[in-house]
């Protein structure tokens, strides 16, 4: 009896507070509240960075390869009027210093680009974290970024010699190479057009790593 009005005497509060408690520290120990939901985002997050990566590597691959290709192949023969003369001309790529260039710098962004895909390729078949850590991290921000810069100094100075090829030289009787060389000039300027398209491919990459690295 006594023992029974000591437990109706206790408040109902005081009896139900410790198994809130009890409650709460086990949802927060097993993440049924919040912890769940926090790690799948961000395992989301980290899958579909992956996923940029892995798409980022293939389309610099792709990208590279084209530029490059399109170079080596840009050869053509043909004739230049000067004063009346008919002059044959002949055009290749490998006359100038600033395209071997831009197909050295392609050649090593495609073979790097197709290291870095494979690697991505096979961690996520793994199913493991493609960036195990931030010296990773910094190093691969590392070639990306000087790559990067590689190909934009490459592109700029192929544009340049292409553009003289177009227009000639002022107050001079050279005239515009590229009227009888015309499908030389487009393999040029093609390949251009892809080795900058790749340079900025490579510069998304590097920001994302410089996210990645802000973020852990």
């Amino acid at each position: 009896m006594t023992g029974d009005r000591k437990m109706s005497s206790v408040p109902e509060g005081a009896v139900q507070l410790p198994e809130m408690t009890k409650v709460a520290a086990m949802a927060s120990k097993s993440g049924t509240i919040g912890g769940l939901i926090e790690p799948s985002d961000r395992s989301l997050d980290c899958l579909r960075a992956d996923l940029c990566q892995l798409m980022l590597r293939l389309i610099c691959v792709a990208t590279s390869v084209t530029a490059m290709s399109l170079m080596v192949t840009a050869a053509e023969s043909s004739t230049v009027s000067i004063y009346g003369f008919e002059l044959p001309v002949h055009s290749k790529w490998s006359f100038s210093d600033v395209f071997e260039y831009l197909v050295g710098v392609s050649g090593a962004v495609a073979a790097y680009s197709l290291l870095q895909l494979l690697v991505t390729t096979s961690k996520l078949v793994r199913k493991s974290p493609v960036l195990g850590s931030r010296s990773q991290a910094w190093l691969i921000f590392a070639v990306d970024l000087a790559l990067a810069y590689a190909l934009m100094s490459a592109g700029s100075a192929a544009a340049g010699i292409s553009n003289l090829n177009r227009t000639g030289i002022r107050h001079t009787t050279l005239p515009n190479f590229c009227k009888p060389l015309q499908r030389f000039c487009n393999h040029v300027a093609i390949s251009i057009a892809f080795t900058f398209f790749t340079c900025c491919l490579l510069t998304t990459s590097a920001i994302q790593y410089v996210i990645w690295l802000s973020k852990n």
